[in-house]
This record gives C-alpha cells, structure tokens and sequence, in this order.
C-alpha cells in the first residue's frame, strides 16, 4: 500500500526536478573546474618559468593524469564513506524501532507537530505511518539526518564523472602545444575560453546567469594562473630545455 502511495507522488516530481541524487553531477563539475583551474595554473607557471615547450607539456600531461587519478580516487571515497555513515545511521534507526516502537512513534508525532501539523492529527498520522517499520524508517532518516536511504548516491559513478571531466578540462591549456602551437600566451587563452565555457554550462544547473557563472569561473582561474605564473617567472630555470 505504501509503495502504491509513493509511485505517483515520485511521478509527479520527476517531471519537474532535475535528478540530483545520482551522485554524478557535483563531482562533474567540480572535476571539470578543477581540471581548467589546475593544470592551466600549472602550465602558466612552467611556462613562466622559461621551461621549454617539451617540458610545459610534460608537466601538464603529468598533472593531467595524476590530478584525474586523485580525483576520482578522493571522489570514490567520499561517496563511499557518506553511503556506509548512512548505512550505519540506518542500521541504529532500525534498531530503535524494533526496540523502542512507541517512543519513536511519539518522537516522529513531535517532528510533525514542530512542522506545523496538529498534535491530535500528528499522533494519529503517526500511528498508521509506523504500521509500516519501512516507510517509519525513511521517515526518521529523512527527518533527522536530511537524507534518503534509498537515493544513496553511486561512489563508482562520482568517481568515473570526476575522472572524465577533470581530464577533458585539464587537455584545455594543452591543446595549442598539442597541435603544434607551443606559445604561452595561446595555451592561457585556451585554458580562459575552457574556464568561461565551462562556468557558462554550469549555470544551466543553477539560477545564475551563464555570463555571470562564466566570467566568475574565468577570474578564478586567471587569479590561479597570475600567481604561478609570477612564482615560475621569479625562479626561472636553472638549466636549458
């Protein structure tokens, strides 16, 4: 019964909510923005330095790889670690329930009440909620620690999205050397059209306007790339390319 209840209620929102419980879209744009930000930060101060193009793109295909390796391994493990918290929190609700019924069934009636419901109602909504020790279990999860026991996000998904989009992002500064253009100047170019493209996307997912998130994305990374490049232009290089 009360599965039949919740299908067209999941329904109902799936038309008109995007899907932010599959654990792919923050570590995206995170690993795209990371990936912009970092290695073309890391290519403005190699390059800065005085290094040779063969070097800036040793370095940056270095930091390419090892930047998308750490982040799909820290993404990984965060998620993990988030899901088996839930888990063990959902383990000690359970518990409750199974041990001490009524004074779970009261503390969900208190939830309600303090959200605006009538107490006599609240008890009694309470009273046929925790007929069902499923539905009473989500219920004091989603209450009290402000997440779903069903909608756990997927650790191997975060990981893979990061990985993909930290190195798409991190090729950006590259790609001139790549192709046979190996100037400084076009590489930081690449990299600010890369960082101004991705802040502009992401805004699609946020109410901020796409010139808004773009240029706010392209300061960061020019405040980034300024400051290496300036570190790698006082050291230099001590010995030819």
């Amino acid at each position: 019964m009360s599965e039949l209840a919740e299908r067209p209620s999941a329904e109902a929102h799936g038309g008109h909510h995007a899907d932010v419980s599959g654990g792919w879209l923050r570590p995206a744009v995170f690993g795209a923005m990371d990936g912009l930000v970092s290695n073309t930060a890391l290519v403005a101060g190699v390059g800065g330095s005085g290094a040779a193009p063969r070097v800036v793109v040793l370095a940056g295909v270095a930091g390419l790889v090892a930047g998308a390796v750490s982040m799909a391994l820290g993404e990984y493990t965060s998620v993990k670690t988030q899901n088996e918290q839930l888990d063990l929190e959902v383990a000690k609700e359970r518990h409750e329930l199974a041990h001490n019924a009524a004074g779970e069934q009261a503390e969900l009636a208190q939830m309600m009440t303090a959200r605006g419901v009538d107490e006599p109602l609240a008890r009694e909504v309470a009273a046929q909620l925790s007929r069902d020790p499923d539905v009473a279990l989500r219920l004091h999860i989603l209450a009290e620690l402000g997440l779903s026991p069903d909608d756990k996000p997927s650790p191997r998904l975060a990981a893979v999205s990061s990985f993909l989009t930290f190195s798409a992002g991190a090729v950006f500064p590259l790609l001139p050397y790549l192709f046979g253009l190996p100037l400084l100047w076009i590489a930081l170019l690449s990299g600010a059209v890369g960082l101004l493209a991705t802040g502009a996307l992401s805004s699609v997912f946020t109410p901020r306007p796409w010139w808004y998130a773009g240029l706010r994305q392209l300061l960061f990374g020019a405040v980034a790339a300024g400051a290496t490049y300036l570190i790698g232009a006082a050291i230099g290089v001590t010995a030819p390319g």
